[in-house]
């Protein structure tokens, strides 16, 4: 058997191996310089994202437009055919497809209803090389942000740019870019604002950024804070029951292969944590903890669990730690059972009106289907999947169920070899778990998508899926007009099993934990349930946000419907929340924001 010290070295080579070869560029262009008379007319960023187009369009000669198009269509006859022999009342839908002008690597849903994408400027348009600039040093080292508002269609006019702060990267250039924040963290903030965290200053195989943003939904503004005190790229971020965000991991500075041990808060202790829509965090520090996280590899999951204590689930078997943000104190946990893990999803179970007291590890290994359980400080072995696989990304529904959709065999590989973008097409079925914790296949998605690929819950219902830049790129069906990538939504079974409840008003203001509140339903008859969703922010399988809780029912006066806040913060981080009201077979209704939590 071998010992715990070579598998730590095997695990550390093989994360540096996968990050530097999955971003190796073999060489550095400059970026594209705009035509004088377009920057006149447009504007010079307006014009250079046009001549970023014209570049890359002279690379399709190596994968010509005619090729993606019939993939597409391959795909959309295959899916069809798959999804003839599922019910939508039993397994749900895909409904809509339709193309985004960004990747999606990050997304995250705002309590105004819109969705945050965010990602890089690409350079490549053949799937079968990398399209990042990870590699990249000076003005193609560059991100993107954009919003996507439900409310306005799938149309290009219900998509709004939302570019990120221009920026000057320590890289020898210092040449003014938007800020390349793509493969940060983040996590949401009690005002409603996302914190991010990191990024890619570039070149030694993608190097850490010392960046820290928010973004501010109620503005859709981007705000800069004062530079963390160690780079960070593929880092991970969690709220804590205070409302402030617990940062750690990510490769350093010094680039692929250094992670840094150095766990950090924001805001530091000596600033108030920004809780109403118009407290907006600039110039805002961090503050570094006593405790460290040295993580062998990148992007660990992380929970705040119904104790307050943050658990730190990393990709090595035996680095599974407990990390107490009030003490900066860090205990071992039990090994977890499964070997290596890459990128997997992991999510806290529901537990009814409290919080989460357990985690299920599920993916990261094609080999291993089984699902891996973390409660009581003690690791079990679960049911199950129809197979495994990486990449993948795993939502509580409101009812309470989960469902897994994404994956692939490995990091750029469908099961064809690296970079290839044909694609085993079993990774396109979603996976179901019912309440019993029993998982069943159901329909397929319309594009296989793996590496950086994401999906969040909508408060109608719906489930959106996005990101995987290169079966984006290799099934765009016009890849010169600017809409590089794709949504589909999918329709859970819920919504096709009759009428919804109303829910018509829920407070507008603050709610206190372990509060009785009120709210109006003009079918209050329907209403058997009520749970709390947390929106979701998500990249690279890492999704902290999630979170399910049940609302006591308190009672029912006309049209009045009245329940109970959950008990604490720690069972419930303050912050916005998507209110369901649900029927006896789990219909929920449109859902409403409410903010929890009171100063």
């Amino acid at each position: 058997m071998r010992s715990l010290v070579s598998r730590a070295r095997r695990s550390a080579f093989l994360s540096a191996w996968v990050v530097a070869a999955t971003f190796a560029v073999t060489a550095v262009s400059p970026a594209p310089e705009p035509k004088p008379d377009e920057a006149a007319v447009i504007g010079e960023d307006h014009a250079r994202a046009h001549a970023r187009l014209r570049e890359a369009a002279k690379d399709t000669r190596g994968y010509p437009q005619s090729k993606r198009t019939a993939s597409l269509a391959t795909l959309q006859e295959s899916q069809r055919a798959t999804n003839a022999g599922f019910a939508a009342a039993e397994s749900g839908r895909f409904a809509e497809f339709f193309p985004s002008p960004d990747f999606g690597v990050h997304t995250a849903l705002l309590p105004t209803g819109k969705v945050l994408l965010f990602s890089f400027e690409r350079v490549e348009a053949d799937p079968t090389k990398e399209t990042g600039p990870t590699n990249t040093v000076g003005r193609t080292n560059a991100g993107r942000a954009y919003l996507w508002d439900p409310a306005g269609g799938t149309g290009a006019r219900a998509f709004k740019k939302v570019a990120p702060p221009v920026v000057l990267m320590p890289d020898g250039t210092y040449a003014p870019r938007p800020a390349p924040f793509f493969c940060a963290g983040h996590a949401f903030l009690p005002n409603g604002m996302v914190g991010v965290f990191g990024g890619n200053v570039g070149g030694k195989g993608g190097s850490g950024a010392k960046l820290s943003f928010v973004f501010d939904p109620w503005t859709e503004t981007w705000f800069r804070n004062r530079d963390m005190s160690v780079g960070r790229w593929y880092p991970s971020v969690v709220t804590g029951a205070d409302g402030r965000q617990i940062i750690m991991s990510g490769q350093s500075e010094r680039g692929t292969g250094t992670p840094t041990p150095v766990v950090e808060r924001f805001p530091a202790l000596r600033h108030p944590v920004p809780w109403r829509p118009f407290d907006i965090p600039v110039g805002l520090a961090s503050q570094r903890l006593r405790s460290d996280a040295p993580f062998r590899n990148d992007y660990p999951h992380l929970f705040s669990l119904r104790d307050g204590m943050i658990y730190g689930l990393g990709r090595d078997a035996d680095q599974q730690w407990l990390f107490d943000p009030a003490k900066e104190v860090r205990t071992d946990l039990p090994r977890r059972p499964a070997d290596f893990r890459g990128y997997g999803s992991a999510v806290p179970l529901p537990a009814g009106f409290r919080g989460p007291d357990s985690v299920l590890v599920l993916g990261g290994d094609p080999r291993d289907p089984h699902t891996y359980r973390l409660s009581g400080r003690r690791w079990s072995t679960e049911e199950p999947r129809a197979f495994g696989r990486t990449q993948d990304d795993t939502l509580i529904l409101p009812d309470g169920t989960l469902l897994t959709v994404n994956g692939a065999l490995d990091t750029r590989d469908y099961g064809n070899g690296p970079f290839n973008p044909k694609a085993d097409l079993k990774y396109r079925q979603i996976e179901l778990r019912d309440a019993r914790g029993h998982w069943r296949l159901g329909p397929a998605q319309r594009l296989p998508r793996g590496y950086h690929s994401n999906a969040l819950v909508m408060p109608d219902g719906r489930m959106m899926v996005t990101g995987d830049e290169l079966q984006q790129i290799a099934n765009d069906p016009d890849i010169t007009d600017g809409m590089d990538g794709s949504i589909e939504l999918y329709e859970p079974a819920y919504l096709h099993r009759g009428p919804r409840p109303a829910l018509d008003r829920a407070p507008a203001g603050e709610l206190g934990h372990d509060k009785d509140f009120e709210v109006v339903s003009s079918t209050p008859k329907a209403v058997a349930r009520a749970v709390l969703l947390a929106p979701t922010t998500v990249t690279h399988s890492v999704n902290t946000s999630q979170r399910h809780l049940e609302l006591r029912l308190t009672g029912v006066r006309g049209t009045r419907v009245g329940l109970r806040t959950p008990p604490t913060a720690a069972d419930a981080p303050p912050g916005y929340y998507m209110l369901f009201l649900l029927d006896a077979k789990g219909v929920p209704s449109t859902a409403k924001w409410v903010k929890l939590g009171v100063r």
